[in-house]
């Protein structure tokens, strides 16, 4: 990997092209570097993931509204929607799936300087492939891109501290993605990296306070951006330069100033795309800092025996956990029963509540409004604090990818006084988990997640094609996609614009 300085230039230093990231960007997209057998083992696992996922969500609101928005854009040839049959435009096609994949917060992850949700990049990269006929050697190349740029730029570059929402990484590895995927040439990967970046800055306001159904639309819209942002460069339109460095680009003016310096890691001439190998994805549908302790939470319960003993519980936990789903967002929507779905995702006072209760998470069940009611559950919810702990926030960001830890320290304290003490650094399902996710696991997510929405059959079909992604034809890759039974899709409750 090479490490390249990133800062702010005045207008009158008139930076180079060459030394401007995005251009840097591009040149990574462009490289021809073969796709190592296990990063594409593990891109046909993330595809596997993205579909389980969609597969439980298809009858939501959030995701039928989206659904209803593409299929008012017919296209061809076009991409698949997931569980429909019409083809749409690619964008409309990136932004449906993208929602569809986001919905339940439950697919990859990789944690660094910011966050990310790197399978984000997998709806655009896919119906762009669809649309343009291209095979699955260039689809896993394209992903392969993706998920690099996109963690590479995580590691780098820190948006959360300046409250910049983290599809600010994502627009442009998406329009990398795409541009691997398409053979285009630098100067348009260029232009294109740095239009989906413009576009896609925005506030984190969308995981703050009273959460709603965009915290699932944000990474579909930067998706749709970059398939746009890619459009538009292909026909020679130009984008903001330098769109990282420039006087008024998002270093100086929304991220750390004129006077920041940054550090972002690319690989290097020839060198594979591995970064897809650092993420990690949830067996439990939660944010990701919530994993750890939703089994530790499992581990506990049956060491405390009667619940209605705990007087209360702190979790000593790193900055990011406390900050971000802990009382230290200081949000009074995360103890309130009446919050959103999207809200209790981002409350580990919630979450550990019904994990000790239930000895389990379920993606609906641990949801309902009747859940989040129950007179018990509020009454435990309400005992439990976090706090921010150096050394757990010097571990969550250890350079060492071995040696990071996203988990927390608890401590219940009981009613006489008596405590239990008990930590896990990362989830049982991490890569260094005591049940570490292979493909297996994720067929067996699919399965458990498709099952009652998608036909046995349609999932053998779908599998068989995602197990052999790098082998596929176009026709193939065009018939990646759920079918959904008949009936199975709910419509919008009210119509919009289309």
């Amino acid at each position: 990997m090479i490490e390249h300085p990133v800062r702010a230039h005045a207008s009158r230093e008139d930076l180079a092209r060459e030394e401007q990231l995005a251009w840097k960007i591009a040149q990574v997209a462009i490289d021809p570097v073969p796709v190592e057998p296990e990063v594409a083992e593990m891109i046909g696992n993330r595809v596997i993931d993205n579909a389980a996922v969609a597969a439980a969500s298809l009858a939501r609101r959030p995701v039928a509204n989206a659904r209803a928005q593409a299929l008012a854009h017919p296209y061809a040839p076009g991409a698949a929607v997931f569980g429909a049959e019409v083809r749409c435009s690619p964008e409309w096609a990136a932004w449906a799936n993208g929602v569809a994949v986001r919905e339940l917060d439950f697919h990859d992850t990789f944690l660094a300087a910011d966050y990310s949700h790197p399978g984000d990049n997998i709806p655009p990269v896919l119906a762009v492939g669809q649309h343009r006929g291209l095979d699955g050697a260039a689809l896993v190349r394209g992903i392969a891109t993706g998920y690099e740029v996109q963690i590479d730029l995580a590691r780098g570059i820190c948006l959360h501290e300046h409250r910049i929402d983290h599809i600010a990484h994502l627009g442009p590895s998406a329009a990398a993605g795409i541009g691997t995927l398409m053979g285009l040439d630098a100067e348009t990967v260029y232009q294109a990296v740095g239009q989906a970046l413009h576009t896609t800055t925005a506030t984190r306001q969308s995981r703050k306070g009273a959460i709603s159904s965009w915290k699932a639309y944000a990474p579909a819209f930067a998706g749709k951006a970059a398939v746009e942002a890619v459009d538009r460069a292909m026909r020679g339109e130009g984008a903001p330069s330098p769109i990282w460095e420039g006087e008024d680009g998002v270093i100086a003016r929304l991220l750390s100033g004129p006077d920041a310096r940054y550090i972002v890691p690319l690989p290097a001439p020839g060198e594979p795309k591995r970064a897809i190998l650092d993420s990690y994805t949830k067996e439990y549908s939660a944010e990701y800092q919530s994993q750890a302790l939703i089994d530790l939470a499992r581990r506990l319960a049956p060491r405390i025996g009667d619940l209605s003993r705990i007087a209360e519980v702190v979790i000593r936990t790193s900055h990011h956990t406390h900050n971000v789903i802990g009382t230290g967002a200081n949000d009074p929507q995360k103890t309130d029963p009446d919050a959103s779905r999207e809200t209790l995702d981002h409350s580990i006072m919630y979450i550990f509540a019904v994990a000790l209760e239930d000895r389990d998470w379920h993606h609906e069940r641990s949801y309902t409004p009747e859940r989040a009611h129950r007179e018990s559950t509020v009454a435990l919810w309400r005992k439990i604090r976090t706090l921010e702990d150096k050394e757990w926030t010097r571990r969550y960001h250890d350079p060492d990818p071995d040696k990071r830890a996203f988990g927390g320290h608890v401590t219940v304290v009981f009613d006489d006084g008596t405590t239990i003490d008990d930590e896990l650094a990362v989830a049982e399902a991490h890569p260094r988990g005591a049940r570490p996710f292979a493909r297996d696991q994720y067929i067996a997510k699919f399965r458990t997640l498709a099952d009652g929405v998608i036909e046995p059959s349609e999932q053998d079909r779908f599998l068989d094609l995602a197990c052999r992604l790098g082998t596929l034809d176009a026709a193939e890759v065009r018939a990646l996609n759920l079918a959904a039974p008949p009936g199975a899709l709910t419509a919008p409750l009210q119509g919009g614009l289309f």
